[in-house]
């Protein structure tokens, strides 16, 4: 699986800011590491929820943290440095224009998935609810993802480009339940099939217009 990290506040050897399609996304979870996380490595959280409510069914029980994610340990602010131990996490599915049909794992930490739009720059969310309104699909446009500057950890925003044509839009749609797409949403923490873009984000649903 092709990866796209964000270690260092760069996409490695892409620069500082990638223009993709956005082919799909996992849900909102949660994951805890008890060592340190590397984005570089695979490895398993210790602990994980899918549903951000209680630890995932395939967490095994001398593992699990607490019952429920509300009254866990782990996610109590200030549990690691000024932050939570438990983070939240969501994957994205993305492919680079001039190869639509290579994707690539895109996992943003919570600072890139929440927020309010500042100056114009959005985080996941808010660019989803931009979308949203001029009833638009990730999938039918290119977007522009690219680092905070102002931020001391990797942070990311998202705006669009442009559309895509015809023949990339059928290209894409081929892609959005592809394996390949599958794989890159879907870890030991997103057990849970793939959904439309962004189908339940966070208590708001955003259904894609595909025509």
């Amino acid at each position: 699986m092709h990866k796209l990290s964000i270690r260092g506040g760069t996409f490695a050897s892409h620069g500082e800011a990638v223009e993709v399609v956005i082919v799909n996304a996992a849900k909102v979870s949660r994951a805890y590491f008890v060592n340190a996380f590397d984005d570089s490595k695979t490895v398993a959280p210790t602990c994980w929820s899918v549903d951000t409510q209680r630890p995932d069914a395939g967490v095994p029980e001398t593992q699990r943290q607490a019952t429920r994610c509300l009254d866990c340990k782990q996610n109590i602010r200030g549990s690691a440095g000024r932050g939570r131990a438990c983070r939240f996490q969501q994957k994205l599915a993305v492919a680079f224009v001039d190869d639509l049909e290579k994707i690539y794992q895109l996992q943003l930490p919570a600072t890139s998935i929440f927020g309010k739009t500042v100056g114009g720059h959005m985080p996941l969310q808010e660019y989803v609810r931009h979308l949203s309104k001029h009833n638009t699909a990730s999938v039918s446009i290119v977007t522009n993802i690219y680092f905070d500057s102002s931020s001391v950890v990797p942070k990311l925003f998202f705006k669009p480009v442009c559309g895509l044509n015809k023949e990339q839009l059928e290209t894409v749609s081929g892609m959005i339940d592809h394996p390949d797409t599958h794989e890159a949403i879907t870890s030991v923490v997103q057990q849970s099939a793939t959904s439309s873009p962004f189908d339940s984000v966070e208590g708001y649903v955003y259904k894609p217009n595909h025509s």
